[in-house]
């Protein structure tokens, strides 16, 4: 068995947004040189997120406003966490719902989606470099 490694680093103007790094990941597949195995995808940093959907701009604007809502920014006084100096209570939230990771099945040496299945990089807390570690072991 075998294994790769790459890191993705990502800067994102915006405080929330969602980035599809499905071409990324398949490059790394591709370098790798794995055909049958998995490939885990997770955020390093515990304000970002990694997801699997659908890329439907729609869709990303709903997980915004429903996070948010969730999760509102603002008040920052309402999470004890920004006591700490930090404002960025809610992103902690955030990522918690969106999840940390995935991992995706590689067969044939393509990553082995369901339809419309994409992976995104999700920022809850931007505007500073945060990196994403693509992991993948097989044959």
């Amino acid at each position: 068995m075998r294994s790769f490694r790459k890191t993705l680093t990502f800067t994102v103007p915006a405080r929330m947004d969602f980035l599809n790094i499905t071409p990324d990941v398949a490059l790394a597949l591709r370098e790798s040189g794995i055909r049958e195995g998995l490939c885990l995808v997770n955020a390093m940093h515990i304000t970002a997120s990694v997801f699997i959907n659908d890329d439907e701009p729609g869709l990303h604007s709903d997980y915004k406003k429903w996070l948010e809502e969730l999760a509102p920014h603002a008040p920052t006084s309402r999470y004890r966490h920004n006591l700490t100096g930090e404002d960025n209570g809610d992103a902690h939230h955030k990522r918690q719902i969106m999840g940390r990771e995935v991992v995706v099945a590689v067969t044939d040496g393509e990553l082995d989606f369901g339809p419309w299945e994409q992976i995104f990089y999700g920022e809850f807390d931007g505007r500073r470099p945060k990196r994403v570690l693509i992991k993948i072991i097989g044959e």
